[in-house]
């Protein structure tokens, strides 16, 4: 059965599946920056993030905060449960770096503790704005518990990364996570976990480990890339 393309989007691409509440992701070798402004292609790129993904996954669903993952089915190729996506990209920072840094007086490299939680409504025409708790309740996105429940998860979320990356060598500065329901309405972690997701620093270096590699032309990407998930991935 030829699968249907259901959604491309700048570096994934969702295709239907022989079961009616899975979806298959294909992770593609496209890379952007600039809300599209710059794009390239660079081969293995889109393998590297769906097994970083997939292991990340695997890590948060064994630490009870529930995902869409299911298995990864190729190099590039993840399956995964069918949820209505949350048109919301929930940020978490533990040092204040870009955006943040660009758009309030904060110093670069200032650690923030508690750590921030931002939340954008997710719309490149309208580029990702900002939003508040009043404005996401309502525009109906969330309901007040369900905007607590996201709001534990990323913490979560940011709870157990931090303390892989820690001891991988690597300082886990922000990243950006999705999230969608499931056909019983259930909160899941959705999209992707992977170094176009997440700003990392070499704790010993403080040299980039994710796309500001790309959008600030810092070095070779996917070398790169491929340091960060042979380090995750345990493998050389």
């Amino acid at each position: 059965m030829t699968e249907e393309l259901l959604y491309a989007g700048k570096a994934k691409s969702v295709y239907g599946s022989d079961r009616a509440d899975e979806l298959i992701v294909v992770f593609r070798d496209d890379i952007t920056a600039f809300d599209g402004g710059k794009k390239d292609v660079i081969a293995g790129k889109g393998e590297f993030n769906a097994r970083v993904s997939a292991r990340l996954y695997d890590l948060l669903e064994g630490r009870g905060i529930p995902t869409h993952f299911i298995a990864l089915e190729g190099p590039a190729r993840m399956r995964v449960r069918r949820l209505k996506m949350i048109p919301l990209e929930v940020i978490v920072r533990n040092i204040a770096a870009g955006s943040l840094v660009r758009r309030y007086p904060f110093v670069e490299g200032t650690p923030l503790d508690p750590p921030l939680i931002v939340i954008d409504y997710k719309d490149d025409s309208l580029h990702d704005p900002m939003l508040n708790d009043d404005i996401i309740l309502a525009l109906g996105l969330l309901t007040r518990e369900e905007l607590g429940e996201v709001k534990r998860f990323a913490l979560r979320v940011n709870e157990v990364l931090q303390e892989l990356f820690a001891d991988l060598g690597i300082q886990l500065v922000d990243f950006k996570i999705e999230f969608g329901r499931d056909a019983d309405g259930k909160i899941r972690l959705g999209d992707e976990i992977s170094m176009d997701s997440m700003r990392l620093w070499d704790i010993r270096t403080g040299a980039s480990l994710d796309k500001d590699v790309y959008r600030f032309e810092k070095g070779d990407v996917l070398a790169t890339y491929g340091q960060v998930a042979s380090r995750i991935l345990g493998e050389d």
